[in-house]
């Protein structure tokens, strides 16, 4: 039976915390459910560290403990970044380059809407990128899970993976889809990848050809040989979709692809305003049929 990015992230948290002797921390991490199922039943002799609802205070013990060890620190809403990352981009992220001191961490910030409100939800990736000393890469599979934790263990920076719970299920791994010629291509972030199935069908059916190219890596974000060929052969132009507001992540990366091709890259994410409790007044990732929509109004504009 295939593996799920679920017990990806379950296995590997048991191996940093029985046999790396590591620590993890967070909020409710033995309550019911185990954050989504991606934790092991494990305790505070096991290295499982219960932190109190202070958000605030969360972050500055975490990084207290990452100049001595390497923990993982989970925050169970990425929109709780707001209070949990401030001395990780103050402090952790800025250690080694002040003081030649690393204050290696792992944050791990989990996604999720729906219903949840204001504060809770979508991916708040933006919210760290714009700051030195940290990395950020998004998984989405269990390889890519995988490998984002072992780029972790074999540097000395501070890591922000950038989760999504919608994922948890997942097992399957991501192919890019490039052709020789193109009228678009697209290049998804986060949970916005899973709808590049069905936009590869219904771009299809409306007689639009496009590539496209997973997003792993947010920062350092490294524009390659072929997703440069790729966009410089387009009819049209790119387009960035994520999870997040546009104003961050997705406007950076679109602005540095069109820079480096020469070619218009537009942005898909968060409609610029607040989500509610309920789905009436959800603020929701852009699906397939919007995306496809999107193209065809650039191509017959």
């Amino acid at each position: 039976m295939a593996t799920t990015v679920r017990e990806t992230i379950k296995e590997i948290i048991r191996k940093h915390l029985l046999e790396g002797k590591g620590k993890c921390f967070g909020q409710c991490l033995t309550a019911v459910g185990w954050v989504g199922g991606t934790l092991p039943e494990l305790y505070e002799e096991d290295g499982m560290v219960e932190l109190s609802m202070a958000d605030v205070a969360g972050g500055g013990i975490v990084v207290g403990a990452a100049l001595e060890s390497r923990p993982i620190y989970t925050v169970r809403y990425q929109g709780f970044l707001w209070y949990n990352a401030i001395s990780i981009v103050n402090y952790a992220a800025k250690s080694k380059e002040l003081w030649g001191r690393p204050c290696t961490l792992l944050l791990r910030g989990i996604a999720m809407e729906g219903g949840i409100g204001p504060v809770a939800g979508s991916s708040h990736h933006s919210l760290l990128h714009r700051m030195p000393g940290i990395k950020i890469i998004s998984p989405m599979t269990p390889k890519e899970y995988q490998f984002a934790y072992d780029s972790y263990m074999s540097e000395d920076d501070p890591y922000y993976i950038s989760e999504h719970r919608k994922s948890y299920d997942n097992t399957d791994e991501f192919e890019n889809v490039i052709h020789s010629e193109a009228d678009f291509t697209i290049f998804p972030i986060s949970i916005t990848r899973f709808e590049m199935k069905k936009v590869k069908q219904l771009a299809e059916e409306s007689n639009l050809k496009v590539n496209i190219i997973h997003q792993v890596w947010i920062k350092p974000f490294v524009i390659n040989s072929i997703w440069k060929t790729a966009l410089e052969s387009l009819k049209f132009g790119g387009l960035v979709t994520d999870d997040d507001y546009v104003e961050g992540v997705a406007s950076s990366m679109a602005n540095e692809l069109s820079l480096a091709a020469s070619k218009r890259v537009w942005t898909m994410g968060l409609e610029p305003r607040t989500a509610g409790f309920h789905p009436s007044v959800d603020n929701l990732p852009p699906s397939a049929e919007k995306i496809v929509d999107k193209l065809k109004c650039i191509k017959y504009s």
